[in-house]
């Protein structure tokens, strides 16, 4: 039972509704009142959610631990080895990490808070001369570095342009990404199909689109899940996602880009009926880094400290956000 989403009709899907619509979390609401009531940007509702994002909940405390010159490092690098790491380690509470979540949870861009964070990046990890620049990076950074600066307003500055260069550059034969050189694409690198999502539909260039063709047909044809052995982190579900990939991040990039109607998706929409729970919603099921045995190319989580938002194990409304919006895409595409 892949299941529905009827705030009208359904006993349990309003409660889950008002649950998501609590003013306590805008960046929530905002995107509820948007994603799943489909109200205008115009809707004053929306527009006093979107104008609250920054004051109260999970942005408001993300901000209130941002230092005067918009790091979180407890200090600017002070020679080219610490520059190396400033704004990106340590892993997943660094600068980079938190404006990540900032950007996903529709934090105003004009904010003087998002406007150090944007001219940090540029400074420190958009530049030729920098010692660890993220052009023709690993594609996981320079994807979610687009997909980041574009969210805060600068899709069209003539730096992310390069960035999207690259990451068009860089697709493989298959369709698919990939973060080793002159290897087959790979549904874990997920961030560039992410990052065009992010791009108004009418400003995507003809380059743009087919890329986004190839990379979810690269999607679809394998499920969204389906590669290799089966990875049992892909099948649970995480807030923040960082670079870690399942099949909610799958769902809700691919459902977004215009493939929602697509029935090769059906595998990956069952198993995500199967996981809600009895009172409508959707749990984290772990937080990141949450890696299956044998994989060394991430941080070792025994050393690494969560950033959390909400804890895993209970009901989470960003999840459940992401699940009923998918859902709304694929009843509308139907």
């Amino acid at each position: 039972m892949i299941g529905t989403f009827e705030p009208g009709k359904n006993e349990v899907d309003r409660r889950v509704l008002d649950w998501l619509l609590e003013e306590s979390q805008p960046a929530v609401r905002y995107r509820a009142l948007v994603d799943l009531l489909g109200r205008p940007e115009s809707d004053p509702e929306v527009r006093k959610a979107l104008s609250n994002i920054a004051r109260v909940g999970w942005v408001r405390d993300q901000l209130r631990l941002q230092g005067p010159k918009g790091f979180w490092e407890p200090r600017e690098p002070k020679n080219v080895e610490e520059w190396v790491d400033f704004l990106y380690f340590p892993p997943f509470r660094a600068t980079n990490w938190r404006a990540l979540v900032l950007s996903e949870l529709g934090v105003d861009a004009a904010h003087p808070g998002v406007k150090k964070l944007a001219d940090l990046l540029f400074e420190y990890k958009l530049r030729l001369g920098s010692p660890f620049n993220f052009f023709y990076e690993e594609m996981c950074i320079s994807a979610n570095t687009a997909r980041m600066l574009t969210r805060f307003g600068h899709g069209d500055h003539p730096k992310v342009q390069r960035l999207w260069n690259w990451i068009i550059e860089d697709q493989r034969a298959d369709g698919g990404w990939n973060c080793s050189q002159g290897t087959p694409g790979t549904l874990d690198v997920w961030e560039p199909l992410a990052a065009f999502a992010s791009v108004p539909t009418a400003k995507r260039s003809t380059k743009m689109r087919a890329a986004i063709d190839r990379g979810a047909e690269f999607y679809l044809e394998r499920k969204l899940f389906r590669e290799g052995r089966p990875y049992p982190p892909w099948l649970r579900f995480h807030y923040p996602n960082h670079y870690f990939y399942d099949i909610l991040v799958g769902l809700d990039v691919v459902t977004d880009l215009g493939f929602a109607g697509d029935r090769r998706l059906r595998p990956a929409l069952e198993l995500l009926g199967k996981k809600r729970q009895r009172d409508g919603t959707w749990p984290i099921d772990k937080l990141h880094p949450d890696i299956g045995p044998g994989v060394t190319v991430h941080p070792d989580p025994k050393k690494i400290k969560p950033l959390v938002l909400e804890p895993a194990g209970h009901s989470s409304k960003w999840v459940t956000l992401k699940a009923l919006r998918v859902l709304k895409r694929v009843e509308s595409a139907s």
